[in-house]
């Protein structure tokens, strides 16, 4: 889905940047990752968005996100100015279990992750919790609200969440919503360091 952020343009980086922060966003096919990294970004994000064509019948599900014509092929990338010398820099992973190999080198030098869900599609989350727990990569999930569903506490149980990891709601198409998902985990990697000293 393309960024509904009109007013990403170019943005220079400022010349007094100095530490490059890294976030991922992660989750199933079709949740919403390019849209969040659109609606946040303060550029134009790179965006590797291909039209989905007959080649991926069968290989791709998309039963559950129909008007969906176009997909991510490597990443998404985008960049918050979090302060004159703090640049965060987003990445969105692709959601097709044809393009999983690329997430490990993604995680590589990450901060942490958001993984976006789709209540409708739970169990398309497991693999990302699953590869976040194993690469020892804080995280939070954010259920992206497409329509009514289950509550935040069912979510919770039905990923089998530790009582640790923060969930929230959020529309990844606005961009204050997505902000205060990015603080939520901003703050949630600031308590896990804090846990460890």
């Amino acid at each position: 889905m393309p960024s509904t952020t009109s007013d990403a343009v170019r943005t220079p980086l400022r010349g007094t940047a100095l530490d490059a922060l890294k976030i991922v966003i992660v989750g199933g096919f079709g949740v919403g990752k390019t849209t969040m990294v659109g609606s946040v970004s303060e550029i134009r994000p790179l965006s590797t968005e291909e039209v989905m064509t007959q080649a991926s019948e069968g290989i791709d599900d998309a039963s559950r996100v129909r008007a969906k014509t176009t997909t991510t092929v490597a990443f998404d990338f985008g960049r918050i100015t979090v302060t004159p010398d703090k640049v965060l820099y987003l990445f969105g992973a692709p959601g097709q279990q044809r393009f999983w190999f690329v997430w490990d080198q993604l995680f590589a030098g990450s901060l942490g992750a958001v993984v976006l869900v789709d209540t409708r599609r739970l169990q398309d989350s497991w693999y990302s919790i699953d590869r976040l727990e194993h690469h020892k990569t804080p995280f939070v999930v954010a259920v992206n609200r497409f329509a009514d569903g289950p509550s935040l506490e069912a979510v919770r149980e039905a990923l089998a969440l530790s009582p640790e990891v923060p969930l929230i709601e959020c529309d990844a198409r606005k961009r204050p919503s997505s902000k205060h998902v990015l603080i939520t985990l901003v703050k949630h990697i600031a308590g896990t360091r804090e846990g460890k000293s």
